[in-house]
């Protein structure tokens, strides 16, 4: 089947030729954004596999459509980038990544705690021009700490028990109870639970009911100095909101990474430019923030089961088989 694919990487490139040799899909690559200016590239193309800052809303799935379009994969878990209701009434199928290594994310999680934390990155820099000074560099314990995990699928599940691992008392919130967090000792509470936590780790997907979960509401009812990792969608926070918690001194730090507005700055090298998003601009201007550009998923194990799952289900698309990772309409 011939594929368009969007938000291509060279690091995608290389595997995808290697892992389509048993699919024989004929590959068409751009590097570029799937959006309204750039849709028209995909006129022709039966498949389109997108990513998580591309648009898929419904403007450029009704030109999808026009063209040709009767399949959206997606190389990712999360799915908000696409009007999936949209979509099913245009008669174009959408499929998605449903599990490729939740540790690499988890895992990441872990290591933005620590680094903010114990401020890795501030002796990092420091060391390297020869100051060894400790002032400004002291962290906590993590043992006997409260960590709460916002959202306990496979990734939270794998973030809670490294945490109960470090001697930590784990709290989680989710509409559903997981009873493989309880086993871990995780102990369930209500929204406003969390407020005794000293670390609040995000793991849940991005939705109306999700949007802005950490607001200005709920960082005045968190613990003073509490820090906030969020490694899942930068929609979950509203980052003006978490600006004026770091100013004030309720929010001890924050490491992201994730950004609601990371679509026009991910992926790209904007180092020789002047980055117009003040926002982004005011938040690493914190001492005691980390911002990373969408990397928790970049592990080798994760990106060959990522790739691999997308090109599978476009052959079971092309030959009619059933689609296990289909992502049905609401």
């Amino acid at each position: 089947m011939r594929v368009a694919m969007f938000s291509a990487k060279k690091y995608e490139r290389i595997l995808l030729d290697e892992l389509n040799a048993s699919h024989k899909h004929d590959l068409v690559f751009y590097d570029m954004l799937l959006g309204p200016e750039t849709v028209p590239l995909a006129a022709g193309f039966p498949a389109v596999s997108v990513f998580v800052n591309d648009s898929v809303d419904g403007n450029v799935l009704k030109q999808l459509a026009a063209g040709g379009t009767k399949l959206v994969a997606t190389r990712s878990t999360g799915f908000n980038h696409i009007d999936v209701k949209a979509a099913k009434d245009l008669g174009v199928t959408v499929v998605r990544v449903v599990d490729y290594s939740p540790n690499s994310v988890a895992e990441f999680a872990v290591g933005l705690l620590l680094a903010l934390n114990r401020k890795i990155p501030r002796a990092y820099n420091r060391t390297r021009e020869g100051n060894f000074e400790l002032d400004g560099l002291m962290g906590f314990d993590l043992v006997g700490r409260t960590v709460a995990v916002i959202g306990t699928g496979k990734i939270g599940i794998i973030f809670a028990r490294i945490m109960a691992g470090f001697g930590c008392k784990v709290i989680g919130y989710d509409v559903r109870h997981s009873p493989e967090f309880e086993k871990i000792g995780g102990r369930y509470v209500a929204a406003d639970g969390v407020e005794e936590a000293d670390v609040i780790s995000l793991h849940c997907p991005l939705m109306p009911e999700t949007h802005h979960i950490v607001n200005a509401r709920s960082l005045a009812r968190m613990k003073r100095g509490a820090l906030l990792i969020n490694t899942s969608r930068g929609g979950l926070v509203d980052t003006e909101a978490a600006i004026e918690a770091l100013k004030s001194g309720q929010l001890g730090g924050i490491a992201i990474d994730v950004y609601e507005q990371e679509a026009g700055l991910f992926f790209k090298d904007l180092s020789s430019t002047v980055i117009p998003d003040d926002v982004i601009q005011r938040l690493v201007s914190f001492p005691n923030v980390i911002l990373t550009g969408h990397q928790a998923f970049f592990t080798r194990e994760a990106i060959g089961t990522i790739l691999e799952t997308t090109l599978a289900s476009i052959s079971d698309f092309e030959a009619g088989r059933p689609l296990a990772n289909e992502i049905a309409a609401p």
